[in-house]
């Protein structure tokens, strides 16, 4: 792949201070561990989620190690099990006493031919990456329903994927496409009780879980596309669903929000 040195990391500005955030699929070296990542340090509360729990609970004990035990909390969570997703909420109603932020990265890949895609693996890559974004944002608005003094943001892992066609990726593409839909109509209904719904929608992030699920061909010739002829830091896509969990945003709801490079 292209070698092109990245940008210098940046560092927090308590731009979250004080607040709670849930962010599910976190506990991975992705998009939703840089994002919890940056919370911290953007001065928030967390609680990670992730359908691994022992990959859940080591990477929670490693930001606890760094931020301090009483600003990192972890709970299991499927989010196609609805049970587990009303514990989740439960669990941050009961560790933290309030939910501000819900970040919804949850989501599921894979690669193949229309022609050839069984019916599991269309249902599967859906389930997770629309449906599972669908449970928890019906439970976070619960939540913000019940305290509208509060307000409340929501911001969904989108999918550049969603606008633009990709052999392979019709699954994935239809429940990115489906994210960003279900992003407007939720904002537009949220709206009244004075919560923001969001997305970002990232080209190419590259990481160790996807170099490893993808061939080192495909992400060559999904990094040639990019502009800066490298792939994002998942932190660079993380500093965008920041700037849209802060106040920073206010005026922001029912958009999706590109985080690319892609050539026009």
């Amino acid at each position: 792949m292209t070698d092109v040195e990245g940008p210098a990391y940046v560092p927090g500005h308590g731009l979250l201070s004080g607040r709670t955030a849930v962010v599910t699929a976190a506990a991975g070296t992705g998009i939703g561990g840089a994002t919890a990542r940056r919370f911290l340090e953007e001065g928030a509360r967390v609680l990670i989620s992730d359908a691994h729990p022992r990959r859940l609970k080591e990477h929670a004990a490693r930001l606890a190690g760094e931020f301090g035990p009483g600003r990192v909390y972890a709970t299991p969570c499927d989010v196609t099990d609805e049970e587990q997703v009303r514990a989740l909420f439960a669990a941050a109603e009961d560790t933290h006493g309030r939910l501000d932020v819900l970040v919804n990265n949850a989501g599921l890949g894979g690669t193949s031919d229309l022609v050839d895609m069984s019916d599991e693996q269309w249902s599967r890559v859906l389930d997770v990456t629309l449906n599972g974004t669908f449970r928890c944002t019906r439970a976070a608005l619960r939540h913000f329903r019940d305290h509208p003094e509060r307000g409340g943001v929501i911001v969904n892992n989108a999918s550049v994927t969603g606008w633009r066609a990709q052999a392979g990726q019709a699954h994935y593409a239809a429940a990115k496409a489906g994210v960003m839909a279900l992003t407007r109509c939720a904002a537009v209904e949220a709206a009244r009780f004075g919560v923001r719904v969001n997305a970002v929608s990232p080209s190419l992030a590259v990481h160790p879980h996807l170099a490893r699920a993808a061939s080192p061909e495909l992400l060559e010739q999904l990094t040639v596309r990019e502009a800066f002829g490298r792939s994002a830091e998942p932190w660079e896509v993380a500093n965008v669903i920041v700037f849209l969990a802060s106040r920073y945003s206010s005026y922001m709801t029912g958009e999706v929000v590109s985080v690319s490079s892609q050539h026009a």
